[in-house]
């Protein structure tokens, strides 16, 4: 089971080799100590003597981020499993493969004519990959319709989810996990619940209702594509809430069981679909209802291709890549970094696959200098355990990116230690919450099981900008207190003697 947390989505990366020694080493002879880090260095190796360390396989580089020269390193060169924080690396590219103003579209077609207020021949809503399409969206949709005139349609309704390739899900999400919104299936056409974007998931939310009665369950949004089987009780305040949502395993069957006790919030899950397309073709034909289009008795909601003849009726462009790096890196949404890998592929090499997109990431890595043959990925999340990368090689793609015309952007979405606003602080809001830390340190977060990293920049106490990268794995308790230390540190430092 990965960890998973709704408002902190991703902590940490990786470790793997176990042996610790208190002088950094390194498998690179090319790499420069300047001596007037020896505080740092020192700070660095002391925390390095917890026991929790000790019982981890690390990998850490400290780089200054003015020239990308190396001050520290500790088994630098060692593939480690990143977690999270491969999403820098997935971050870069689609920055520097789809571009800064890049925007996703969903349209609605048909290959019909309108007469008489019936629209005759098929409705058509086709997909590119949009994640941040809402029900909102889709009511916007149908009032424009039913403003034209539209009131009745007497072919189907028919999604395209063509753009991307058929594979759902990457070779790294476990059967454990596929119930949850952070191993989402990935569709071309497909629906978020609100605005924190989590695309192919439906929040599913059981309370209390009166005792010795199933709690009440509300969907959100509200669809029939998934079928709740409640097996809960409302029992009297005082009792444990036991409350468990799962989906059940190759269905869109909702399971919920448990105690919810009087007087309790009850229990809320992002679940994931089953289906992403169908679950956005039906909340689509939700929204028309509500406008009063209907379709014919004969009308079937399915998934094909528009026809070349059909014409566009309505369209709507997503957020940019900019502004989509915000709710992508800083609550670290792992459906995000799948549909830019797959969007990365389809405008690069013709087809939308995982195959190409994580080809495209190879060659950006490449083109600024890493060395690939270091790395091995899986996903372009993190959620694979497969996935490999030295730290040393992902602190010099955090120095490289500094000098991309589009490191703005990228910056602005990257969680900042202690702060409070979701949307600024991400999955650094509860962590290193205290000066130095607090502003001044700027990174990405990374978890799995026995997996945590973070690696990003921290400023020192003289104002220096230091790039540091800590993963750590096959961790026997978690080494997260132990990283902040670190990043602590480096915030604290003084790096001229």
């Amino acid at each position: 089971m990965k960890i998973r947390r709704k408002i902190l989505i991703g902590l940490t990366t990786a470790i793997m080799f176990s042996g610790m020694v208190l002088t950094p080493v390194s498998e690179t002879s090319t790499v420069q100590a300047a001596t007037s880090y020896s505080s740092l260095k020192n700070s660095i190796n002391s925390i390095m003597t917890d026991s929790r360390m000790k019982a981890a396989a690390s990998s850490v580089t400290i780089r200054k981020a003015s020239n990308g020269e190396i001050v520290y390193q500790y088994y630098a060169d060692k593939g480690i499993t990143p977690a999270s924080s491969l999403k820098i690396l997935t971050a870069s590219a689609a920055l520097e493969t789809l571009g800064e103003n890049y925007r996703f579209s969903t349209d609605v077609l048909t290959n019909g004519t309108v007469k008489s207020g019936t629209l005759k021949g098929d409705m058509y809503l086709r997909g590119k990959g949009d994640p941040t399409l809402l029900k909102r969206d889709f009511d916007n949709f149908a009032s424009t319709l039913a403003n034209r005139g539209v009131k009745r349609v007497s072919g189907h309704l028919i999604g395209d989810d063509t753009w991307y390739d058929t594979q759902r899900l990457s070779p790294g999400i476990s059967k454990e996990d596929e119930s949850y919104y952070y191993a989402a299936q990935i569709s071309a056409l497909t629906l978020s619940p609100n605005a924190d974007y989590d695309a192919g998931s439906v929040i599913v939310e059981a309370k209390p209702s009166v005792n010795g009665r199933v709690a009440k369950v509300t969907l959100t949004p509200a669809t029939n594509i998934v079928r709740v089987i409640n097996k809960s009780k409302t029992v009297p305040k005082g009792y444990k809430n036991t409350l468990k949502i799962e989906r059940e395993y190759g269905t869109n069957k909702i399971i919920i069981t448990g105690n919810a006790p009087l007087a309790t919030a009850g229990k809320k899950e992002w679940i994931a679909v089953s289906n992403p397309t169908a679950y956005a073709l039906d909340v689509f034909k939700k929204s028309l209802a509500s406008k009063g289009i209907t379709f014919s008795s004969t009308s079937k909601v399915l998934r094909g291709k528009v026809p070349e003849n059909a014409r566009v009726l309505l369209s709507k462009k997503s957020m940019t890549v900019k502004e989509l790096m915000v709710p992508f890196l800083k609550l670290s949404n792992n459906t995000h970094a799948e549909v830019l890998a797959k969007e990365m592929g389809k405008v690069k090499y013709g087809v939308g696959s995982w195959n190409n997109g994580l080809k495209v990431m190879r060659d950006y890595a490449g083109s600024v200098g890493l060395d690939v043959n270091k790395c091995v990925f899986e996903d372009a999340s993190g959620m694979s355990h497969a996935n490999k990368i030295p730290s040393s090689q992902l602190s010099l793609l955090l120095h490289k990116v500094r000098s991309e015309p589009w490191y703005g952007s990228f910056l602005r979405g990257m969680p900042i230690a202690g702060g409070y606003d979701r949307f600024v602080g991400g999955t650094l809001r509860t962590r290193l919450k205290l000066a130095p830390a607090k502003n001044n340190v700027i990174a990405k977060t990374g978890s799995l099981d026995n997996v945590s990293a973070l690696a990003g920049y921290a400023k020192t106490k003289d104002g220096e900008w230091l790039i540091f990268t800590i993963q750590t794995q096959n961790t026997k308790s978690s080494t997260v207190p132990v990283i902040d230390r670190m990043a602590s540190a480096i915030a604290n430092s003084k790096t001229t003697n």
